[in-house]
């Protein structure tokens, strides 16, 4: 009896040493199993967009923005420098800022994903509203936690004290109260579009059509580009890193319209969205339209077309060529835009707008993407919010300028008012405080100088702040304070909070005060993880490298 015992006892100790090896290595892909379970997924159809009038409906200009995820300062060539040090090309989007104002200081309004998006979308601080962090389980930033690589600088925070304040990722989402792009071109008789990445609450309370969208091919988070096993695609995975373990394991290869179940996108993702957003054009030339183009590229995971990838052959890193060529395919994508346009004789009365929701991240190792800015996305160093900028108006602003003032996906909201006419004293918004501004009598030359305003961010106790040139971040967890005049350091090597009490505490009282303004997260942080300034997730750091404490 005892032998036998021992036999069963010994039995389920192996299954559970297997079981934990198991799970060990296979952690991340439990989401997806009970995903594909309750979420399945369906074969591709056909998009039925809405059919436009047969006529001309108003003279109101047709709005595009294009937004890029995760697209650093130096991804694209036309700020006079680019991938593999200024080799790789980007024409379409070069050809764009040639038509139009390329801005040398845009910002977005957070290092961040979602909270960026929500910004750029209600014209206001993420934080005025709650909306403080990116939506996600306590179970990922428990695992972000556990598997993130280790050094032996500084350890990541996670608290448990605050597990029980978290709500479900599925009350996570931009509140109905808050005024969107859409909601405002609604009344004046725009037709509104999105395409692409959402990530502002993928539950049916927060879904675009409930924020003054007409049609939606979206994805909440993020999808595949490809299969995996594909044919076409070649595929870079990033081993160090356990966000790309995480998406290799749980993103479907997926996109939902409207309200309908998940479907398979038509070949590779960006050029799956590019072609619709093209069909969006031709149904809907002869009204006005609001096009809100988010891609999910250049996010990772890293996957090529294995055709643009063979024309790269000059970039000898593989993890560099396939991010490369993702670009390529966004730039590409950009010059389908702009044809479509003139095919249907739009193109002089619709505004584009191109830029990135942050700056390219450290964690997938390639170290140039910023370039010659500091910090990566998750930082409120200029590479975390430094971010490409260009508008292309016909006949509004001039063709292959240049401005060098500041200006932020804040203002967005505030200019595409302008352009189509928007009263701003209407009920629905005469009581909300924007934080953006009008920024086409800059871009046009009627007004010189930049806006007078302060550009803000707070990502729990990491803050920072923007005013008249003047940089200050704040870090309370480490109690590190960094002070820049960009004007004449644009690039953050000579940190002044040490030697210009002055003008330290000046700025600390404007950040303290603006602190004030903002209202409770909806949802608390989890965790504080460290992110190094200047080095990649895969580089040795040391103590003498500096880093901030992201908070989510």
């Amino acid at each position: 009896m005892e032998h036998k015992f021992l036999k069963i006892l010994l039995s389920f100790v192996f299954i559970a040493i297997g079981t934990g090896i198991w799970f060990s290595q296979n952690w991340y892909k439990m989401p997806k199993y009970i995903s594909n379970f309750t979420n399945p997924t369906y074969e591709n159809i056909a998009i039925e967009w809405e059919n436009g009038p047969e006529s001309r409906t108003s003279s109101k200009p047709n709005i595009i923005v294009v937004l890029i995820d995760d697209l650093g300062f130096n991804q694209i060539s036309s700020y006079g420098g680019g991938m593999a040090n200024g080799k790789f090309k980007t024409p379409n989007i070069d050809k764009l800022a040639n038509d139009g104002v390329l801005c040398t200081n845009g910002y977005s309004s957070s290092p961040v994903c979602s909270p960026s998006r929500a910004s750029l979308l209600t014209g206001r601080f993420a934080t005025r509203f709650g909306y403080e962090f990116t939506p996600t389980t306590s179970s990922m930033m428990k695992a972000v936690n556990v598997f993130s690589k280790k050094n032996e600088v500084v350890d990541g925070i996670y608290h448990n004290d605050r597990s029980e304040n978290i709500i479900d990722i599925e009350q996570m989402g931009i509140p109905q109260s808050e005024r969107t792009i859409a909601e405002m071109l609604k009344p004046e008789g725009y037709h509104n579009i999105h395409i692409g990445k959402w990530h502002l609450g993928h539950s049916k309370d927060f879904l675009p059509r409930l924020h003054g969208f007409d049609e939606s091919l979206r994805m909440d988070q993020g999808s595949l580009f490809l299969p995996e096993d594909d044919d076409n695609v070649v595929n870079a995975k990033i081993d160090f890193d356990p966000i790309d373990k995480l998406l290799w394991g749980n993103l479907p290869y997926a996109v939902n319209f409207n309200e309908g179940s998940r479907i398979k996108p038509d070949g590779h993702l960006t050029e799956y969205l590019t072609n619709e957003a093209v069909k969006t054009i031709e149904k809907n030339k002869n009204r006005p339209f609001f096009l809100y183009l988010a891609y999910w590229a250049v996010h990772s995971p890293l996957q090529a077309k294995k055709e643009d990838y063979e024309k790269l052959s000059f970039i000898e890193n593989h993890e560099e060529r396939v991010l490369a060529s993702m670009v390529m395919t966004v730039d590409r994508g950009v010059g389908k835009i702009k044809e479509a346009l003139k095919k249907n004789n739009i193109d002089d009365n619709t505004i584009i707008i191109f830029t990135s929701d942050n700056g390219a991240p450290g964690y997938i190792g390639l170290p140039d993407l910023n370039k010659p800015y500091r910090g990566w996305k998750l930082t409120h160093f200029e590479g975390g919010v430094h971010v490409p900028f260009i508008v292309s108006y016909p006949g509004k602003i001039p063709k292959g300028t240049t401005y060098n003032g500041r200006v932020s996906n804040l203002d967005i909201f505030s200019t595409l008012a302008n352009v189509a006419g928007v009263d701003m004293s209407r009920e629905d918004l005469l009581e909300i405080e924007f934080d953006g501004v009008n920024i086409l009598p800059y871009l046009s030359g009627e007004n010189e100088g930049e806006p007078e305003r302060i550009l803000f961010n707070k990502s729990g106790d990491y803050s920072f702040l923007i005013k008249d040139g003047w940089k200050l971040q704040v870090d309370l967890v480490q109690n590190k304070k960094w002070l820049y005049n960009l004007n004449e350091d644009p690039t953050e090597q000579l940190d002044l909070s040490e030697t210009n009490f002055i003008k330290l505490n000046k700025l600390e009282e404007i950040l303290n005060n603006k602190l004030s303004e903002q209202v409770k997260p909806i949802w608390p942080s989890l965790l504080d993880w460290p992110i190094f300034v200047d080095k990649t997730l895969d580089q040795e750091v040391n103590n003498k490298d500096e880093y901030i404490f992201w908070a989510n």
